[in-house]
Order: C-alpha cells, then structure tokens, then sequence
C-alpha cells in the first residue's frame, strides 16, 4: 500500500540521519488548553520548541495523527464537498531543538521530495519569505532561482501564537499542470490549484513578545510538516485525496455496506461516502485515544461528526447502525502502524454503535419536532423562524439544506438572517472554548542557575540517606546566601534521596540537617528539568549556601507511598484483564494513605466486576513476586509488546522498566521489592469523573485492614440496631422493606379513598357557565397530586374548566385544566394562569389543555380563582 510505505520510508530516511522517531502523540493535547485537537507534527514539542522542558535528542521525526474540526481550523463544513479537506489527516514531520537549521532542512526536504516521494525536480517549486535571502540562496544550490518565490508575511511566515516562537517559513510546491490552472507562477495561481503544496518548513528564528517586538531565539530551530494524503495524492496523479489508497478503500467498503455505486461525478451521492470515510477516522483514532461523544468540549466536537456521518449515510439508505460495519476495514488499513486501532477495535465498535442508536431516536424525535414547526410557522407568517431552524439543525442534525428543502415542499421559507446569527455565535462559542493561554519564551526562574550547574542527582531509588552539599537556597522567589531559623523556603542538592512529584506520585518529605542544625522536608518537586527543589521550614541553626548536610527521607512515608504505586500497576493490570485492553491510564495520585486510578472505559462497572477486580489485585499480592526495575534504550522498549506504555508520555533515550513478572510498565516512580510488601488491596469507591472516564479510590496494608474493620463495625450496629446478628441483617432489612411496603399500599387506599371525597366535594361545587361547567376553589393536596386530581375531575366535566389551589404554608400552586372542545375556542390554560399569577407573586406556564403556576402569596389563591373565573366566563358567554 503507497500509503504505509511513504510513512514508513519517511521515517526511515530520517531516522538514517540521526533523528528519533517518536510515535504519534494520541490526538488529546497532552497539557495544552489551547487545543481541542491534535492538529499539527509539532503540538508534542511544543514545550521544547517554549524551551519549558528538554529532551535526550535534539532530532526527531513523527507522522502524527491530526484532527482539524474546531477554532482556526474548522474543515468539518468543507469535508466531502472540496478534493483536499479532510478533518483526519497524517502529518509527517522532522523535528530540530537547536541542532540543524535551514542549511539542513532545506537539503533533507530536496533530497525526500526527489528521492523518497519521487516527485520529478522540474515539477517542484519553493516559496521563501520575501526577505529571507538565506533561505533563497540555499534553495539555488538545488533548484533554479526562476522556481523560487518570494512571499509576504500572510502566506511565509509562522508563529505559534500571538506571542511566542516565531520565524520565516518555506513551502515546497508541486505543479500539476495546465488542466488545474493556466497559470504559470505561483503568484498568479489565486486559487492554488496548480501549484500544489505539500511541504512547509517552518524556521523558528525568532521570540515574539506581548508588544509585538521579535528577538533572535537562542537556540533556533526547525519544525516541517507535510500532510501525508496530499503527497500520496501526487504521487498517484489523483485530483482529490478521497482518490488515495486509504480513503478510496474505506468508500469501497460503504459502498459495499450501501449497496450504491460510488460515482466521483456524482454530486448527490459523492460527498456522503467522502464524509463517512473522513469521519470514520476522526471517529476511530479520537475513541481509540480515549476521547468520548458528549456534549462539551471535544466529547461535543466528536458527536458532531458522528451525527455528520450518521446524517449523510442515511442519503445512501443507511438507516440503521452502520458506522462499525467499516471500521474493520479501517483497522486493516492502518491497525499495523497504529495498533491502538487494533488494541481498542471492539470498545470502539460498540461506542460508536451506543451513539448511532442515540442518534437516531433523536432523529426520529426530530421529525416529530420538524412536524410541530411547520404546523406553527404555517400560523405566523409561513416562516421558520431562524430560531427553530437553528435548534433543528444543533440539536436535531438537520442539515440547513434538508431544513429549506422541506419548507420549500411546504410553501414556507426560512428566516436565514437569524439562523446565520445564531450559527456565529455557536461558533464563537466553540472559539472560546479553546482558551488562550499567552506562550512565553523569556528565561524560567531556574534556566539561568542551570547553565552554570549541573542537574542534580536523584539517588532515591537505592537510598533514603545520604551526604550532599547545599548548591543554591532560595527564599521568597529569590537566591540567597542562607537560610535562618524559623524561614520556610528551598534547597537545592548537588545530590538527593528525595523523590520529586512526578507522574501522580507525591514527592517526599523528611529531614536535611548538620549536627543540630535542622531543615524539615514537606514537599520535592521538580519545577525545571534537571532541578530538583526541596520546599520546607528551617526548624533550627542555619544553613548557608555551600554546606555540607546530611539529607534523609521519611522512609515509613516513602515505603507506604511505594506500596501504593506498586499496587497502581496492578491494578492498571487487572483492569485491563477484567475489563478488556482499552482500558489506559488517564491519571493517577499515589500517596501513603491511598491512591486513586483515573482510566478509560466507557460504562460503568458492576459490583461483580470490582469484586473480580479486587479479587485479582490480591490473588498477584499473594504471589509475592519480586519487582525488577531496569533500563532500557526506547527504540528497543517500543519493540516489545510486553511492555506497557502511555501514548502522550515523553520519554527520553533511556527508559526505566518497572518489571513484575507479570506486569511490565515504563515508569520513573519508586516501588516496593516485592508485591507482598503491599499485604492487602481494597477499593473503597468506584465513581464517573468525565464521559467515558472512571476512577478508582483504593487503600492498601494497614488502611485497607482498618476499612475493613469499620465495614465490619457498622454492620454489627446495624444489626444491634436491628435486633439481629450481622449476618441476618439482610434478611432482617428484607423483612421491614417489605413490611414498609404493604403498610404504604394501605395508605395510598385509604388515601384514595379521601381523594375520592373530595373530587365528590368538588363536583359539588361546579357551577354552569353556557354549556360547559367551572369549578374554582382551593384543596389540600401533595404537590404530587395536583395534576391527576386536575385531570380526574375534568373526566367528570363534558365540557369545562378546572381551577385548583393549593396552600403550602408559605407557598402556594394552582393549577388550571381545560377541556378541549374549549381549547379549540381558543381558550388556552397557559394564557389564564399567565394572567393571574401576579396574584400569587409567581410564574407559570405550561399547554393549552393544562398549565400551572407557583407563588409565595398563598392569599391570593382566592382572588386568583375568581379571576380565572370571571375570564372564563367572559369567553364562553
């Protein structure tokens, strides 16, 4: 397949020239609140590129899975009606932190485009920054000048942001001819059609600061992206990507589902197989990353395009779920370079499945909607109003188009003005909902104080105690000399025991003292790389910058927080066992006490579930297996299968593999020797957090023993309480349930039976009006029963109206039925109690048949009722 073998010799060429290759990052940013999606190579360093964290390589090389849908690059409208939108997409991309610069990117992207793409040298043209000579004079060295433009800031310069890295860009550009443009230069080509690009190399040279002023970055470097669809589009000489290997693949098979032919030319029909061949990608990659359909953020995005799907399958008869019947043919695709697709190929099958049904009971429930509009806008003015025809759009999935087809069948037309509004406002909605976060560059508190000392050492995997010498002190967001009695603030080791907060596990606390000279140790953090920074108080003496101290950490503290982390990964262990291998770890807190486990998984779990799972914690506990922790190189670390990792995660060249026999995970915490140490497993909540996102709350050893204890000590008050033992508490419960029950059946007869007396009373009470009858007055009933009482006594009336008030005490509610021989005289129960409930001090509404309103005057139930009266009165008569 074309596809796989430029993606893979891609990255091959470039890991021949010394660059990493880093797995796609998963389509969720990894902190970044800026993005809803993953939509470009470089979203996975941007911290580097900030200069906020560093790596153990300064090349790298990615195809990353993109998902263009919201914000800047909303494509979704476009996707199945033009030749190049997709909202899926691979971006493959080089990568240089401050090593190559234009020199060597512009040679790397000469020899690629000619060697690995194959592209002809007399088909390819570049565009350059208009004063970018640099750039210019490299191209000449490859390419002759009369093929190299100059462009203005609009089309070749970059920047991440507002503020931030920023620089001067190239685009390789391939000419496809005369039959897509008589242009003859990339200027005159408006539409981009002939001159096709494929490439751009971004060179990020400068640091652009909140006023707008740009200074030379001190490390520069090279971000390029070419969207691996438009190349393989090339390359095949096809006019549109829905033409490449992949994407003609997936429409062969809706069309094999559809039973329709798939025509290009077909201006019906074409852009629906377009849409769900896009979309069932967006859809897969995004489930299989652990993004679930909902109704905010991009759990909102993703629905979207689901029901866009779901929409356009039905012009080509699909009716019925059919979204999961394609995605095999997806997995056999790009499951081999992708194998979260394979791994999550059933839960993403049954998710998309859940939300197809969901969708069309919606749809379904639209149409009667649809229905209930048109009856309306036939009333006033034969006009949908842009109101209604936004919320069946946004709400329901109607297509504006579909929507103006229909009032065009019914002789009614669309007030677009207003829909066009409230379509821009949901999309500045949308905008919104990516917050801008300003990206700096300027020098981090400790980036100075590291380039004149070396990182420090953690040696806490192999000891709680050891001799070190203070480097720098800092007090109150400044280095000082020395710290006093009494002062709280930060050491800094040249070496150290303490473990800082990384990766859910809490930092260490403990002791760095000389002689009697005392520093106390509540939190280590990490707060820049290669700086590891004790936070604490000065309990006594002094210490002064340069001091030898001895640090020790709270080993009882450190051996229950290793017990716990240890227990995380078996718990990570036996839910994928239990729950199938989709299950990944979304977020994780290990403390002495306790820890919590954030995951994937789509629904919730049963009580024999956590049982099973619990169950399966205790059974590898009991093995009391010794934990092996080693190293590896990553490249070697992502050959083996055996091994788990966490997409998202940036792990340098070396990795740290924490081995239990059965359980291999990569992982930088601190563990127990052995499983055994952890004594005993017990989950002590299990709860939803977010869509498709659960979490587990757990105790080991000594907690989870005294859990157990108050467990056992509750239920021997209970059943204290009960007169019974613990064990016949159940039974005892059963036995007062159902004792409770017959005693509440009792009531409701006795009650019903005074229900009855007063609908008699109240019938006593009707008073002719015309041919049809009133009753007006205030009863005393539940809340509950108003509108049955309502409703019981109008069955009793042939023709009328039904006005009942109840007094709460400081509250009040009335309610007003109306039969509907009256409602089709236009005498509406909404518009009565609107009427009157001022009266009440309140508000109501309601239907035409029967409405209701809630006031805090209870004493104007009487004056309401006559009102009401009296309206109806003046109706009828």
């Amino acid at each position: 397949m074309l596809s796989q073998k430029i993606r893979r010799a891609f990255l091959h060429y470039f890991h021949s020239q010394g660059h990493a290759i880093i797995p796609s990052s998963p389509v969720i940013p990894h902190d970044d609140p800026t993005l809803l999606f993953i939509n470009a190579g470089m979203n996975q360093f941007k911290d580097v590129f900030l200069g906020k964290s560093k790596r153990d390589y300064t090349r790298a090389t990615t195809t990353q899975k993109c998902i263009r849908v919201g914000g800047k690059h909303n494509d979704l409208d476009n996707v199945g009606h033009t030749s190049r939108h997709l909202t899926f997409f691979e971006m493959l991309g080089n990568f240089s932190f401050g090593d190559y610069f234009k020199k060597e990117a512009i040679a790397f992207a000469w020899e690629v485009s000619t060697k690995i793409f194959e592209f002809p040298e007399e088909k390819i043209w570049v565009s350059v920054y208009k004063d970018d000579d640099e750039a210019f004079a490299l191209w000449e060295k490859h390419i002759p000048s009369k093929r190299i433009v100059r462009f203005g800031e609009k089309e070749n310069f970059w920047a991440m942001g507002d503020t931030g890295p920023c620089g001067p860009c190239s685009e390789l550009l391939f000419d496809r001819g005369e039959i897509y443009g008589k242009a003859e230069h990339p200027k005159d080509d408006l539409s981009g059609e002939r001159f096709l690009e494929f490439w751009n190399l971004v060179f990020m040279q400068f640091e652009r600061g909140g006023a707008g002023k740009m200074v030379p970055l001190p490390k520069q470097s090279i971000d390029t992206g070419a969207g691996l669809e438009r190349v393989v589009s090339l390359k095949m000489g096809v006019d549109s990507v829905f033409q490449t290997d992949i994407l003609y693949s997936l429409i062969a098979e809706v069309a094999r589902i559809s039973h329709k032919k798939y025509v290009k030319e077909d201006l019906s029909l074409a852009p629906a197989f377009h849409v769900i061949a896009d979309h069932i990608r967006s859809l897969s990659f995004a489930i299989a990353d652990g993004v679930m359909p909902s109704n905010t953020d991009r759990g909102y995005v993703l629905r979207k395009i689901l029901r866009r799907a779901v929409r356009y399958g039905r012009t080509l008869g699909l009716q019925r779920p059919f979204l999961a019947d394609v995605l095999p043919r997806l997995v056999s695709l790009m499951g081999e370079d992708f194998p979260e697709l394979k791994e999550g190929q059933n839960r993403i099958a049954e998710i998309l499945t859940l939300e197809e049904e969901g969708f069309i009971r919606t749809l379904l429930k639209g149409g009667n909607i649809l229905h209930q509009v048109i009856d309306l806008s036939r009333k006033t003015g034969q006009k949908i109003s842009g109101d209604d025809a936004f919320k069946l759009k946004d709400t329901y999935g109607f297509p504006l188009e579909e929507i103006e087809l229909i009032a065009k069948d019914e002789h009614l037309h669309v007030d677009l003005s207003r829909f066009h509004v409230l379509e821009e406002e949901a999309k500045e909605k949308s905008r919104k909902a990516q917050k801008k976060v300003a990206q700096t560059f300027s020098p981090h508190f400790f980036e100075e104080f590291m380039k004149v000392h070396p990182a420090s050492i953690f040696e806490g995997y192999t000891c709680s105690s050891l001799d070190a010498k203070i480097v720098a002190i800092v007090l109150q967001g400044r280095f000082v000399d020395s710290l006093e009695a009494g002062q709280e603030g930060i050491l800094i080791l040249d070496r150290t025991p303490f473990y800082a907060e990384m990766g859910g596990q809490v930092g260490d606390s403990g002791e760095i003292s000389r002689g009697e000279h005392l520093f106390t140790v509540d939190d280590t953090s990490s707060p820049y790389p290669g700086v590891i920074a004790h936070t604490g108080v000065m309990k006594q003496g002094s210490f002064k910058k340069g001091s030898s101290v001895h640090a020790r950490i709270d080993q009882e503290r450190r051996q229950g927080i290793e017990n716990n982390h240890t227990a995380t990964h078996l718990l990570h262990l036996a839910l994928v066992e239990e729950l199938g291998p989709h299950v990944k770890q979304a977020g994780s807190l290990v403390e002495q006490n306790r820890l919590r486990f954030d995951f994937n998984h789509h629904k919730s779990i049963t009580a024999r579930e956590l049982r099973s799972i619990e169950e399966r914690v205790n059974q590898k506990i009991r093995t009391d297996q010794k934990v092996e922790i080693y190293s590896l190189n990553y490249e070697e670390a992502q050959k083996r299968s055996d091994i788990k990792q966490f997409f998202g995660e940036k792990y340098g060249s070396q990795v740290r593999v924490v081995d239990i026999s059965f359980s291999k995970e990569l992982c930088g915490g601190t563990h127990t020797s052995r499983v055994g140490t952890i004594g005993f497993f017990k989950i002590v909540k299990e709860s939803s957090i977010a869509a498709g996102c659960r979490r587990i709350e757990a105790v080991t050893g000594k907690e989870a023993e005294t859990f157990v204890q108050e467990e056992e000590d509750l239920l021997q008050m209970i059943g204290k309480e009960l007169k019974t033992t613990p064990q016949g508490a159940f039974e005892r419960v059963q036995s007062l349930l159902k004792e409770n029950e017959e005693l509440f059946q009792k009531l409701k007869g006795y009650r019903k039976q005074e229900l009855e007396g007063f609908l008699k009373n109240c019938l006593k009470t009707k008073e002719a009006v015309g041919a049809s009858f009133f009753v007006g007055t205030e009863v005393s009933l539940s809340a509950e029963e108003i509108v049955p009482f309502a409703e019981d006594l109008m069955k009793h009336l042939s023709s009328g109206v039904v006005a009942l008030g109840v007094n709460f005490g400081d509250k009040c509610q009335l309610t007003v039925a109306i039969s509907s021989d009256l409602v089709a005289k236009n005498l509406h129960a909404q518009t009565l109690i609107k009427e009157v409930a001022s009266l009440i001090q309140g508000g109501g509404g309601g239907r035409p048949n029967l409405a209701q309103a809630g006031g805090k005057e209870p004493k104007g139930l009487k004056n309401a009722i006559a009102s009401i009266h009296k309206a109806v009165v003046s109706a009828i008569q």
